[in-house]
């Protein structure tokens, strides 16, 4: 996988195509991605004693091969640093 946690990256392929942002977390194993704000699913969240249920919205892996790296963080300091 070239991409990892922290990285700045662009869908290329799915339902959020076009769609852009920084990885949450990497699943190389799974050849996988989460990335913020990208393939949201609902979670219904059950009330418990005192409190109300609820609807959370959380990202969904995606594969690794659907996203484009745009930057990285150490490029980007490692760039800053040069000048």
């Amino acid at each position: 996988m070239k991409v990892k946690k922290g990285d700045k990256v662009k869908v290329i392929a799915g339902k959020d195509k076009g769609k852009s942002g920084v990885i949450l977390r990497a699943l190389p194993r799974e050849n996988k991605v989460v990335i913020e704000g990208v393939a949201l699913y609902k979670r219904h969240l059950k009330g418990t004693a005192g409190k109300v249920g609820s609807i959370a919205e959380r990202p969904r892996a995606i594969d690794a091969s659907n996203v484009q790296l745009i930057s990285s963080e150490k490029k980007v300091k490692s760039a800053l640093d040069a000048k």
